[in-house]
């Protein structure tokens, strides 16, 4: 496990994406990503998903792995922190959409993020 950097440590808020329409991010709740180190989190729109960020020489990178809604996806991304203390990244789905994003620091949430539900899931919510 890799020691994240203090000036990345913590939770940030995702306030803006390119590739979507940014009033649905918090659909789930804020949509925020932690990198603390334990059971990072991902969560914006309908994805939930299970991170691991490692330092890099521009940043952080991290990969991700969840569900939307019930169709698990996971992919990859990177954060580099900007002058005005944001964080600028990008959010790459294995086989499909990137999306820039911007995240701001933030306190982590009073609820813990739920588990990213799996497809079994689906099926059992219908019964």
């Amino acid at each position: 496990m890799e020691v994240i950097p203090a000036e990345y440590e913590g939770w940030w808020r995702i306030v803006e994406v390119s590739q979507w329409p940014s009033e649905d991010l918090d659909m789930l709740g804020q949509a925020l990503l932690s990198f603390t180190g334990i059971d990072d989190r991902l969560r914006m729109f309908v994805l939930l998903a299970y991170v691991q960020a490692k330092p890099t020489k521009a940043g952080m990178s991290f990969t991700w792995q969840g569900a939307w809604e019930f169709d698990e996806m996971s992919g990859t991304g990177s954060v580099k922190l900007a002058r005005d203390g944001t964080l600028k990244g990008m959010l790459r789905i294995k086989d499909g959409d990137s999306s820039t994003f911007i995240a701001e620091r933030a306190k982590a949430p009073d609820e813990p993020i739920q588990n990213p539900p799996s497809y079994r899931d689906k099926w059992r919510r219908r019964r």
